[in-house]
């Protein structure tokens, strides 16, 4: 008996092969930059696997998107899964996924090949297995997602406890020659109705009762007991997904482990069921006997067995790597690689960063020059998505050097009006930008305009106050102090948050206005220039009467904007500043766009300054939020100032937004044709005339210390 034993051949198995979808990767990228960050934690997940279904080809376990858990969840992914699918037996498994490629490859593969048969091992023991039975084919997998690149490195691993000695075939051929032609056709029946139900369809192990009278039973591996006594044939079932006509695939390996150390049962015959074209196809499916003989130390729940199998590439054992650039359309790859240091940003240095508030803020930028330009890349760069440009002049040579949306190409044929080059070159940066250029003057105070221009002029007030309207922001960036002012009005009407950045030659000026006068914040008040003189400044940085609203552009002028673009030689024609001054400006402005936006209070926000002591309580993850930001590249200096709001202001003043509210386009027009109109309305007027009946009398002994004063700055 022992010789003839020993000639009995090996029980050899079809090792798993597995298949891993795009859409896996991309979900494991999502999950990795929008919720794990760094911890590399193992993640419960699911895989999905079926009987084989084709003679010349085996099923393998897949990874689909669903494998993964969502974002939203932090359940395991098998919650998730539909249950019944008879194509989706679905497998539980573990995927460790590392920070760094180092990380990936200096795992001890080992120990975690191990670590999943102990789970194996215990649901044998425990009596798990039985009742959850897909747990015998328990997979892990490694791998490192190198998301600039799109790199995906990974290994497979279907434990499998090792038979020692190994199990030897008695015989294995197709059911149909096995069984009588009465009980193929009862199995093959009694599969279609496990199969088709949804409560076994996805159940891979099962136990095939065979009567006397060669009818077919399939029950649940719990259902031993009751199967074991009756004197029917019994068959050891399961889901084989390998097509070999002689070796049964790698699910058995576990299978008979479970069999021999919960029954004691050393001779075993198995069904490696099959189909062909989603049905039962007792030809392809086998039925064979093998014959355990194993250790008593296996009854032993402390004493875990050796396991094998790491998936094999190519031959021999070693991971595989996928890149997904090449297959990813261009701008879903541009979107990712744009939002990729953005939510790095999340993991260590800003857990609170909103890319979502980001990603939906409508922004308005009128100018699109020197600052116009910078802006709008800094503000894709912190992920907006939504950008206007609004400009009414054209592409000159001189701009593409200093304005970085322009090329030579730009200034050809007399120039691309700058509004829609902009739009076009924003978008071949990034395609997913949703850009739009309008090209619009701005109607400004000091500008008369004749009356045959007046509907003209009144169209383009009416479609500037529609465009900040359908917008969250409005950046200031236009080149003169006039063409400020109508914007400012309507943003303050409306209280939008409204950004200025302004360059003179070396110097700069940032900063925030105020919400309305109207806004509805009910705790911010107006300071007014009717009182006493002290009562006039308005860069102080606290009031004893409580917070007050923040002071806009023309709060600080005691006088209202006029024509500043006529009669003006060539270098004031074009905006001469130092070239490194508007790019640090545009950063300054997007950065305090972005500190409003994530600050609790908003547009109220009180106006924060350098120096000031602010508690724990109320520190933002972005810094302080100052109101002004002044800074000088002479001297490499920037400081933080406050300005609160002038009851006289000719723009944001509750005077100057209610006669606008009132009277409409015609106090709009009034404003444009009559600068002084807007001194007379505030007070402005008034005031001045008061200061100048001031007899002011010099003391003429200090004319040298006077002397000595030359450098100081007028304001």
């Amino acid at each position: 008996m022992a010789d003839a034993s020993e000639k009995k051949p090996i029980l050899q198995f079809a090792p798993f092969q597995s298949v891993v979808d795009e859409g896996f990767w991309h979900r494991l990228s999502s999950l990795k930059l929008n919720k794990l960050g760094i911890d590399d934690s193992p993640i419960p997940i699911s895989g999905f696997y079926a009987p084989c279904s084709h003679a010349q080809v085996s099923n393998h376990l897949s990874l689909l998107t669903e494998s993964l858990p969502t974002e939203a969840s932090e359940q395991a992914c098998t919650s998730s899964v539909s249950l019944g699918n008879r194509n989706k037996c679905s497998v539980p498994g573990t995927i460790y996924n590392t920070n760094t490629f180092e990380g990936y490859q200096s795992l001890d593969k080992q120990s975690l090949l191990k670590a999943e048969t102990k789970k194996i091992w215990d649901d044998i023991h425990s009596g798990k297995a039985l009742e959850d039975s897909a747990a015998l084919s328990r997979f892990l997998i490694i791998s490192f997602a190198d998301l600039k690149k799109w790199n995906f490195y990974y290994w497979f691993a279907f434990p499998a406890l090792v038979l020692e000695p190994a199990a030897t075939l008695v015989g294995i051929k197709p059911a149909s020659q096995w069984l009588s032609p009465e009980e193929t056709e009862s199995l093959s029946a009694a599969c279609k109705e496990w199969r088709n139900s949804n409560l076994t369809a996805d159940v891979p192990f099962f136990l095939v009762s065979i009567a006397s009278d060669s009818s077919v039973t399939i029950r649940h591996l719990k259902d031993w007991e009751d199967c074991k006594g009756n004197g029917h044939k019994l068959l050891f079932g399961f889901y084989d997904p390998c097509h070999l006509p002689h070796n049964p695939g790698w699910p058995l390996r576990n299978y008979l482990a479970l069999i021999f150390t919960k029954w004691n049962i050393r001779r075993i015959h198995f069904l490696c069921f099959r189909e062909n074209r989603g049905f039962a196809d007792m030809g392809m499916s086998l039925v064979g006997e093998a014959l355990i003989s194993v250790p008593e130390v296996w009854k032993d729940r402390n004493s875990v067995p050796n396991a094998v199998g790491w998936e094999y590439n190519m031959g021999k054992k070693g991971s595989k790597c996928v890149n997904l650039a090449k297959a990813m359309d261009p701008t879903r790859l541009a979107i990712s690689a744009a939002d990729l240091n953005l939510k790095l940003m999340r993991w260590r240095a800003l857990p609170s960063l909103d890319l979502n508030v980001l990603s939906a803020t409508k922004c308005l930028l009128l100018g699109a020059g020197t600052l116009g330009c910078q802006v709008a890349r800094m503000l894709m760069a912190w992920g907006v998505r939504k950008i206007t440009l609004v400009d009414s002049g054209k592409v000159a040579m001189s701009n593409p050097l200093r304005q970085s949306l322009y090329t030579l190409n730009d200034c050809l044929n007399g120039g691309e009006f700058k509004a829609i080059s902009a739009v076009k070159n924003l978008k071949q940066i990034f395609p997913a930008v949703e850009a739009e250029g309008v090209v619009m003057a701005i109607p400004m105070p000091g500008h008369p305009v004749p009356s045959q221009e007046e509907e003209s002029v009144l169209n383009d007030c009416r479609r500037l106050h529609d465009l900040i309207s359908s917008h969250d922001v409005v950046f200031l960036l236009t080149d003169t102090r006039e063409s400020r002012w109508l914007p400012t009005l309507f943003s303050a009407a409306s209280s939008k948050i409204t950004i200025t950045a302004a360059l003179g030659f070396d110097s700069f000026l940032v900063m925030r206005h105020g919400a309305g006068p109207f806004s509805s914040s009910n705790n911010l008040k107006t300071q007014t220039l009717s009182g006493p003189a002290d009562s006039v400044d308005t860069a102080s940085l606290s009031h004893n009467n409580g917070p007050q609203r923040l002071g806009c552009y023309f709060c600080n002028d005691v006088v209202a904007p006029i024509d500043s673009t006529t009669n003006r030689t060539l270098d004031q024609q074009c905006t001469v500043t130092r070239p490194g001054l508007a790019p640090i400006a545009s950063a300054l402005a997007v950065e305090l766009l972005v500190g409003i936006l994530h600050h609790p209070h908003g547009i109220h926000a009180e106006g924060e300054h350098a120096n000031a002591n602010i508690s724990a309580n109320h520190e933002q993850p972005l810094g302080i939020l100052p109101h002004q930001i002044r800074g000088s590249l002479p001297q490499f200096s920037q400081i933080t100032l406050l300005g609160h709001s002038s009851g006289s202001c000719t723009a944001c003043s509750e005077t100057v937004v209610s006669e606008y509210q009132d009277r409409g386009m015609d106090f709009v027009l009034q404003a444009i044709n009559h600068p002084t109109y807007l001194e007379d309305l505030t007070g402005l007027t008034d005031l001045m005339k008061s200061a100048s009946s001031f007899d002011v009398d010099w003391d003429k002994d200090d004319d040298d210390d006077y002397a000595d004063d030359n450098d100081c700055v007028e304001i």
